[in-house]
């Protein structure tokens, strides 16, 4: 009897501490986005163009953009070129990775090019969970992957 108590006991720990560290619902073409999402921009994983939230909804963008100002990361890393590449998704400059909960943690990690053909090992900014995190985002951007569940803002 005490072993089965345990097995249920350790279950109960297992399932419970599973579900409070699972990732947020990944955002879907057509489905509601919250309104402090506005014309953010998000890449779900394995998708082949990025949504955008207007109208209070995630659409995919299916004409080139500019650079957004707004991203939105959920769960797995959201992986960005800057303006180190052809046809940026980001800007270089000063941003604020907001916590979309108390336990989110925001993660930034960056390769700039160094010179023709040379790019740099990545530098990376991470914050403690639930608090806002600074990042500058460097000139020369090559690639960034942004993590946690956070709403990162370009700040001008």
């Amino acid at each position: 009897m005490k072993s089965v108590a345990f097995a249920v006991a350790t279950l109960s720990v297992v399932f419970s501490s599973a579900v409070a560290a699972a990732d947020p619902v990944a955002p879907q073409s057509d489905s509601p986005c919250a309104p402090n999402y506005a014309d953010a921009m998000t890449l779900p994983s394995g998708a082949a163009v990025p949504l955008v939230c207007q109208g209070g909804q995630w659409h995919a963008v299916t004409t080139p953009q500019p650079p957004s100002d707004v991203w939105l990361s959920y769960g797995p890393a959201l992986a960005l070129h800057g303006e180190g590449k052809r046809n940026p998704n980001l800007r270089s400059g000063e941003w604020t990775a907001t916590p979309q909960d108390s336990s989110s943690q925001c993660r930034a990690q960056q390769s700039v090019v160094l010179s023709p053909g040379v790019v740099g090992e990545p530098q990376t900014t991470e914050g403690q969970p639930g608090r806002p995190l600074e990042v500058t985002v460097l000139p020369r951007l090559f690639d960034i992957a942004l993590s946690g569940n956070c709403l990162w803002q370009r700040n001008d």
